[in-house]
């Protein structure tokens, strides 16, 4: 945990006065490297209060996805840990790739505010407006082949969907593979990037898209996004949906790394899942197909029975699914 991680505990925990002296004890630093660390606090937002032979008090925290901010109580071992932190980027998975081939460890994660070219599948782009959502990606590194990377998307979506129903009490379904809906609207997108080589993977970047607390939308996509606040008519906590989707991802992802357990997260999967036992369309190198979405592989692919007869095998990565009358 950084300095400044450090002392914005404190000052959150004692909830009144602290001396730069105690602080210096605390933590074992100087006191000019306090008051710097403070200084620099300031700089970003938070609004400390210093009187003379009492010390410094938090007033108010800035409503910023920081480390300062998350890593204080977050729950986690390991994701999350280490958060690298944006105003703006043009993609979190971009800024995630840099990184990893830096070497930044399992479980690191980046975040911005605002992105401005977010990414989803098959090529869209992802509206991330400044300080109303939580754009992250995390850089995870499991020792799986690369056919099983699928897997990742599933567990993703079922840690979102649990936060959600967990911090907010809306209902949140899975759209096959990796969409998150609530009342038949996108609410969360996930895109899961690899580097790998022929039976190894080398790092995965598992990017989360959630509006959270978005009034409106472009008049294109109103009638198939929506957010939190539009949906629970209300503002949520970012710093909570975020610390616990963190927690989630990780208790799904240990368990997942367990191998034994994977029928159980797929079971799981298929419990929240709007897309089976539907009739979906299927676009696949142009072509159209109509079908009914009748199962999962082990390995997460859609099985989909078309109108001959023949049960066809579907990758997420290659097809654009629809629901024969609405968005699922």
């Amino acid at each position: 945990m950084s300095l400044k991680s450090k002392i914005v505990e404190i000052l959150k925990e004692k909830n009144d006065y602290v001396s730069g002296e105690e602080m210096s004890n605390l933590l074992g630093v100087s006191r000019t490297a306090v008051w710097k660390t403070i200084s620099r606090l300031k700089e970003e937002g938070y609004v400390i209060e210093a009187v003379t032979n009492k010390g410094y008090y938090l007033k108010q925290s800035p409503d910023l996805l920081t480390e300062e901010e998350i890593s204080p109580t977050l729950k986690t071992r390991y994701i999350g840990r280490k958060i690298y932190h944006y105003k703006q980027v043009d993609s979190t998975n971009k800024e995630a790739k840099k990184l990893a081939i830096d070497g930044a460890a399992e479980g690191s994660v980046v975040i911005s505010e605002e992105q401005t070219a977010g990414k989803g599948r098959l090529g869209r782009t992802w509206a991330s407006p400044y300080g109303l959502g939580i754009w992250m990606s995390l850089i995870l590194r499991p020792q799986i082949t690369p056919v099983e990377v699928s897997k990742i998307t599933l567990i993703a979506a079922l840690a979102v969907s649990k936060t959600i129903q967990k911090v907010t009490g809306l209902k949140a379904e899975i759209k096959w593979p990796n969409d998150i809906l609530i009342n038949k609207k996108k609410v969360c997108g996930i895109l899961t990037e690899m580097s790998a080589e022929m039976d190894k993977i080398n790092y995965i970047i598992l990017g989360i898209g959630l509006n959270v607390n978005t009034e409106e939308f472009p008049e294109e996509i109103a009638h198939k996004a929506t957010s939190l606040k539009i949906e629970g008519k209300k503002s949520y906590d970012r710093k909570e949906l975020t610390q616990e989707l963190l927690f989630e991802i990780e208790n799904y992802y240990r368990l997942f790394t367990k191998q034994e357990t994977v029928d159980k997260l797929l079971e799981e999967y298929k419990a929240c899942c709007v897309t089976l036992n539907k009739e979906v369309k299927i676009i696949r190198n142009g072509i159209e197909y109509i079908g009914k979405a009748v199962g999962l592989t082990e390995n997460g692919e859609l099985l989909v029975e078309k109108e001959d007869g023949e049960l066809i095998h579907v990758f997420s990565g290659e097809v654009s699914v629809r629901g024969i009358d609405a968005y699922v």
